[in-house]
């Protein structure tokens, strides 16, 4: 029965994260492409087959979201210069503002959600969540 009412509460939870999420980003970002740029945050340059091991989609699917992202000026995608078969993506100046300004809104939504409980049940629900993770 526990289970039932986790789930419930866990799709509530991620599902009002993803609305106020793409909502506030919008319209430069949406939630995938903060996603991209947090993991090219961490790791740039990558190719874009580095994102598969990072991202559940395809690889059309990682290719349709870098054009746009080129589009939109956030990425910049370049040849290798020793092997012309090798594309790396890298953040622009742009896309390391985006980056930015996307997650002090998610981890202000984030600090908002948790002011609600004491700091000491925060600590044990992170506690509990990295539990259920691992």
């Amino acid at each position: 029965m526990v289970s039932v009412e986790f789930a419930r509460l866990w799709m509530k939870l991620t599902k009002e994260w993803k609305m106020h999420l793409e909502e506030a980003l919008a319209p430069t970002l949406t939630e995938g492409q903060l996603h991209v740029l947090e993991l090219l945050l961490q790791h740039q340059p990558m190719k874009p087959s580095d994102l598969l091991a990072y991202l559940s989609t395809t690889p059309a699917a990682i290719t349709t979201l870098l054009d746009r992202m080129e589009r939109g000026g956030l990425v910049l995608r370049s040849r290798d210069d020793n092997d012309r078969r090798v594309v790396w993506v890298s953040l622009t100046e742009l896309g390391q503002a985006e980056a930015k300004r996307g997650m002090e809104l998610r981890d202000a939504y984030v600090s908002e959600a948790l002011d609600r409980i004491s700091s000491h049940n925060q600590q044990l629900l992170v506690y509990l969540l990295g539990k259920v993770a691992n």
